[in-house]
């Protein structure tokens, strides 16, 4: 796909990968829909800066945990752009929590994010947008055994597994890949040493950046020929 004029909506994209992400769409020539749930400030400040540089951008508002929310957004973002040919499934919440802490709550929280909304998003935009360009934000542990964060590993797992699904079902219209970074960022109020030593062994022993998921994102949906593809962005952690 030629991206320059196209307009993508960004789920999450006011802060963290989900702005790298919108940055690297407009540098591609990209018109991004900025959607956030409380980062309106960060959301405005990204739009303003878009904007400068010669795109055009604009916001919505919307807390993915619900069915109307998601198809609400979805037409929200046609009312203020138009039709859009590209949807980046990127809003997520992470918690840690082991099997024994594992609760009903804690599984709706996690799966409402990660896993309800991308779906329910991917079938408004196929109704209402025709064809387009799809990628779902994964995560390198959807290849591991992570007993710290069960209800979160759980729901990028079934995000990884409705990739492939949503590809075989949407073709022709639509490519549907996935991006699966490592540790990018580190927690809100913790540094670059935590990470380090958080994200544990990583092969290519160097860090990976917002910059390079954001990379990724826009390479798959370059591609005319590509769809079902999970790419891990990880310094080759996954293989570990």
């Amino acid at each position: 796909m030629e991206l320059r004029g196209k307009t993508a909506l960004v789920t999450g994209g006011a802060v963290r990968i989900g702005r790298a992400i919108c940055e690297a769409l407009a540098a591609a020539g990209v018109n991004v829909v900025i959607h956030y749930w409380h980062s309106r400030s960060a959301a405005e400040v990204l739009r303003a800066r878009l904007q400068k540089g010669g795109v055009r951008a604009w916001l919505v508002k919307a807390e993915l945990r619900s069915e109307d929310a998601c198809v609400g957004l979805i037409s929200d973002a046609v009312a203020a752009a138009g039709r859009f040919e590209i949807l980046i499934n990127n809003a997520a919440v992470f918690h840690k929590d082991s099997l024994r802490f594992t609760t009903a709550e804690k599984l709706l929280a996690e799966f409402w994010p990660n896993l309800f909304a991308p779906l329910l998003l991917t079938r408004a935009f196929v109704e209402r947008c025709g064809s387009g360009r799809i990628v779902n934000l994964l995560d390198r542990r959807i290849a591991s055994r992570d007993t710290s964060c069960v209800p979160y590993l759980l729901s990028k797992q079934a995000l990884a597994a409705l990739t492939e699904l949503a590809a075989l079902e949407l073709a022709p219209l639509f490519t549907v890949n996935g991006v699966a970074p490592g540790a990018i960022l580190p927690p809100p109020g913790r540094g670059a040493a935590y990470l380090r030593d958080a994200a544990g062994p990583v092969p290519l022993q160097q860090p990976c950046t917002p910059a390079d998921v954001a990379t990724a994102v826009v390479g798959l949906l370059q591609q005319e020929a590509v769809t079902g593809q999970i790419v891990y962005v990880d310094g080759g952690q996954h293989l570990l």
